[in-house]
């Protein structure tokens, strides 16, 4: 019965490959993804054995062509007792493969009850803490199924299994100097993300958790000031969908009680917000006051942003964790990303904040989101975003220009456009950016919207900055060397 199983789906793969197949667009490919993400970026590659207890159906079974057939009780187990049976000397790494991931949808008498799922997808494996390099390549499907609302995995099949690299995938650990960079910085963890033509081709998280755990591939980050470009995509594509706009005054929604008094309160636009013009210091000192009238200078705000998080919550009456799940999160397939420290958080699996003395911070767990501040992420799930972002997901072609257009200008000749720091080079090229510093914390990234490029740093460590001159050379070339000749004013 468990091998005629093989030749049913098949016959279900002949009779739908043709006409059935779905977009990525739609809702359904989506779901898929979310669990894809789920079973493997969350389950196999962090060994929470968990995840798969909650996804497989209890019929599960799992048809690998080297491997035999194992039901749900035996594939747990051969889980714990194999490849998570010592973490620290041993990790197996799944990565899918871009472009290959087909969605089928079956149906019985109209009814939406399961789907079918094929592609292709890499294994990178580390023995020892050595380097991370690549295992195998196999084609696989998975049988999906409607159980209570919720999609299980039903049958697995994993076959085709070739230690050749028929496509040249994602090599996540290829030898370089990083290793040597992050001992002479004395940078605990770094995540890298790669974005070439549009797509976030390659991710590296090398480092330790602690002295028994590796880094995993899904490391979590706080990212501190990263969060700001999460927020002002939110107040985009609001404005896109026409349900806000850029330049009525915010004072209609909210009014911070420190300014009611103060006239120009009336004059605060979200642009201004978005734009750093907002002529609020970055934090208040007990109160909140302006510097200057909005929308006459530039000053770099935490402030204007959670101010922007108040009346986007009064007028949408959500949350602002609520409308980035709605509108990025959850379309994107960004399981791990969250503003606040909640029930589903995998502490496991965080970067600890690093002093430059070598002292552990104090882990801060937030209850309430900020706007501006703390957001919690991986290399790849803020990589999507970015991805996202220079393929302007969820935005009219209009406010894609004005979020790259230079609305004022910062510090050391760059711009701001809105939610991002503008960099003009000298060719005519752009790049869009953003930093972020706290405590253990250091990230920035690069993205640029004519060439689909960009890159995407993250490092645990108070002085985690010092690694960016040699990766910002060794990606971008020729444009690392003119921002950093802009940072520094040499040239």
């Amino acid at each position: 019965m468990r091998l005629k199983f093989i030749a049913i789906t098949v016959c279900f793969l002949t009779a739908f490959s043709l006409k059935a197949q779905v977009t990525e667009q739609t809702e359904l490919f989506k779901s898929i993804m979310r669990k894809d993400s789920l079973l493997f970026q969350v389950g196999f590659n962090s060994c929470d054995i968990g995840q798969f207890e909650h996804i497989l159906m209890a019929d599960f079974e799992f048809f690998h062509d080297k491997g035999g057939i194992q039901d749900k009780a035996e594939f747990l187990n051969a889980l714990r007792n194999g490849l998570c049976k010592s973490p620290e000397q041993y990790q197996s790494t799944r990565v899918l493969s871009k472009n290959t991931t087909k969605i089928y949808p079956l149906y019985a008498n109209e009814n939406l009850y399961g789907a079918i799922q094929t592609g292709v997808h890499h294994f990178f494996e580390t023995i020892n803490d050595k380097e991370q390099r690549f295992a195998s390549s196999a084609d696989f499907t998975h049988l999906w199924i409607l159980e209570n609302a919720d999609w299980k995995l039903k049958r697995s099949l994993s076959y085709n299994h070739t230690n050749e690299r028929a496509e040249t995938p994602i090599d996540l650990y290829r030898p370089s100097k990083l290793k040597n960079w992050l001992r002479e910085h004395k940078i605990p963890i770094l995540g890298l993300g790669i974005i070439n033509n549009g797509e976030l081709e390659e991710i590296k998280v090398i480092g330790d958790l602690n002295k028994k755990k590796k880094a995993p591939l899904n490391t979590i980050f706080n990212v501190a000031s990263l969060t700001k470009p999460i927020t002002a995509y939110i107040a985009l594509m609001l404005a896109s969908a026409n349900k806000l706009d850029l330049d009525e005054p915010v004072y209609h929604y909210w009014v911070d009680p420190d300014l009611k008094d103060d006239k120009r309160h009336r004059l605060l636009t979200t642009r201004h917000i978005l734009s750093h013009q907002t002529g609020f210091p970055n934090w208040r000192d007990k109160t909140l006051k302006f510097q200057f009238t909005p929308g006459t200078a530039y000053q770099y705000s935490g402030e204007g942003f959670e101010y922007l998080r108040m009346v986007l919550e009064s007028k949408f009456k959500k949350p602002l964790d609520q409308l980035a799940t709605e509108l990025i999160f959850e379309p994107l397939g960004m399981v791990d990303t969250r503003f606040i420290w909640d029930d589903t958080m995998h502490e496991q699996r965080l970067a600890p904040g690093i002093a430059q003395n070598g002292e552990v911070y104090e882990t801060h767990k937030r209850t309430n989101a900020n706007a501006a501040d703390d957001l919690l992420t991986t290399v790849e799930e803020y990589g999507t975003f970015l991805t996202a972002v220079l393929n302007g997901y969820g935005l009219s072609q209009e406010l894609v220009e004005e979020m790259q257009s230079n609305q004022v200008q910062s510090q050391k000749g760059k711009h701001f456009g809105l939610g991002f720091e503008r960099y003009d080079f000298k060719d005519g090229n752009f790049a869009m950016s953003h930093g972020g510093a706290d405590k253990g914390v250091q990230t920035i990234f690069f993205i640029f919207p004519k060439t689909k490029q960009g890159i995407l740093i993250f490092t645990n460590v108070d002085d985690g900055y010092k690694i960016y001159e040699d990766l910002l050379i060794q990606y971008l070339g020729s444009y690392g060397r003119e921002i950093l000749e802009i940072e520094t004013g040499k040239k």
